[in-house]
């Protein structure tokens, strides 16, 4: 299905590591734990950042065109499980959707095979300069859109 199609809520599980096209791998770090010596929630959030860099600040192949950046408008994350150090962490992501200038990524955190926490994040592309909202270029329209989320 390509990521300007928006599935179906029941079809687009984003606690199943096969929905994500794209992965990225991040240590867990002593500093990163908390008096109840699980990673702080703060950390998940630092997490979902690592995953969309490795998505959008690609240095051969930059995602946002010169004069351009991506800024958050929204971020909605769900904890699921507690995570433990020392270890790894992955972080799946998908474009869910691709509006005019903006995209919605959903992204998961797993260890191992349990999901530890699931986000949605919208993401607009703005110009440099006016701070304004930016229509995404056709090459990285259709970049984004081969990165939907897998269904089946």
């Amino acid at each position: 299905m390509p990521a300007s199609s928006t599935p179906e809520p029941a079809d687009l599980d984003p606690t199943r590591r096969a929905v994500y096209p794209l992965w990225h791998t991040d240590v867990l770090r002593y500093r990163d734990t908390d008096r109840q010596g699980h990673v702080n929630n703060a950390v998940f959030s630092t997490f979902l950042e690592s995953g969309r860099v490795a998505l959008f600040y690609d240095a051969e192949a930059p995602l946002a065109p010169p004069g351009a950046s991506f800024v958050i408008a929204r971020l909605m994350l769900d904890f699921r499980a507690e995570i433990r150090w020392p270890g790894s962490v992955e972080i799946g992501t998908a474009v869910e959707r691709v509006g005019k200038s903006s995209m919605t990524l959903v992204q998961g955190l797993f260890v191992g095979e349990s999901c530890a926490a699931t986000a949605e994040t919208v993401i607009v592309l703005t110009d440099d300069a006016t701070r304004r909202s930016t229509p995404f270029p056709p090459a990285t329209r259709a970049r984004l859109e081969g990165l939907g989320p897998r269904l089946a």
